[in-house]
């Protein structure tokens, strides 16, 4: 396994994260646990989950799997960097008016409290922000991590899906403060989505962040989805694969040439990228993860990375340049 350091942060963290959204939806506690275990022994120590995942009702319930593993014992938590996020509704009639999706004090510290329930520890090394909250003042939000920091309930603090704009003023407020800030943003990042190339990668090595891309197949979309006769598996499905169908194939092409599957050279195209610290792979089965970790092993040169960017063009460069000289 390789491993880098989250950001700014001292922390070393496996070059792949290991996602759990579906623990508890598509893939039952037995998988989970056989997919942990393996994820543990192959080296990945970086786990990222949210408190909202179990989703709706059942929001919390991926939490709780995590936490009935590491109550087995044998160093299972002591070898895993978890990363958790806060933000959404978590159908909690108890929080009253402040149920509602979004940031506060006074959700921080109780919804910070709950995770740490579920997941059986008393620290989270990453505790991220899973969206922005523009009504929340920054100097509200960095007295509350300040205290957990203070309690010893969380390591290091991370965004999900903020703007450029975002991670500036986030640490310009921290500097302010004598705070590290931020140390990753998890962002929506792939072949198909460069737009982040613009503002967010830039940005963040500027400031010190990590970035850590979720959707790294975008759906099953680079991973050959298009060749299979049902398409994908999810609805939607079809018609981006229509509208990408020209790129896909092309796209199909070059890895066939290559000789390594689309799925692992587009996590190796990821990891090629010195802003990326570790794509989350977001697997439902065992057999999907040990599939997973071979893209530390597919390096690529030069002039397939400009081959990616002709069949996949990006933004066309970064901020400001690309639009202000």
């Amino acid at each position: 396994m390789e491993y880098a350091k989250l950001g700014r942060s001292g922390l070393n963290v496996s070059r792949l994260c290991l996602g759990t959204m579906n623990f508890g939806v598509d893939t039952d506690e037995k998988e989970s646990f056989l997919i942990m275990d393996a994820a543990s022994e192959a080296g990945i120590n970086f786990f990222d989950t949210a408190n909202i995942y179990g989703w709706g009702e059942n929001s919390g319930r991926t939490e709780e799997i995590i936490g009935r593993w590491f109550k087995q014992g044998n160093g299972r938590r002591e070898r895993t960097v978890l990363a958790t996020k806060v933000y959404g509704d978590m159908h909690d009639d108890h929080d009253g008016p402040n149920r509602e999706a979004g940031l506060s004090a006074y959700k921080i510290r109780r919804h910070l409290e709950s995770s740490l329930k579920r997941l059986q520890t008393d620290h989270i090394e990453l505790y991220q922000m899973h969206h922005v909250d523009r009504s929340v003042n920054w100097s509200e939000l960095w007295r509350a991590f300040e205290n957990a920091e203070a309690q010893g309930k969380i390591g290091y603090v991370g965004s999900s899906n903020f703007a450029g704009w975002d991670i500036a003023v986030a640490q310009g407020e921290a500097k302010a403060r004598g705070h590290i800030g931020l140390v990753s943003e998890q962002h929506k990042y792939n072949l198909l989505c460069r737009l982040p190339e613009l503002e967010v990668l830039p940005a963040s090595q500027a400031l010190g962040l990590g970035v850590i891309p979720w959707s790294p197949l975008d759906g099953g979309l680079l991973a050959g989805n298009h060749r299979r006769k049902d398409g994908g598996r999810r609805s939607g499905d079809a018609k981006r694969i229509d509208q990408h169908r020209k790129q896909l194939d092309a796209y199909a092409k070059f890895c066939d040439e290559l000789g390594e599957p689309e799925d692992l050279v587009s996590l190796a195209w990821l990891l090629a990228n010195p802003a990326v610290t570790a794509p989350i792979i977001g697997v439902r089965t065992l057999d999907q993860f040990k599939r997973s970790l071979r893209a530390l092993e597919v390096k690529l040169g030069e002039s397939e990375l400009k081959r990616i960017d002709e069949i996949f063009p990006g933004p066309g460069g970064d901020a400001p340049r690309a639009y202000a000289w």
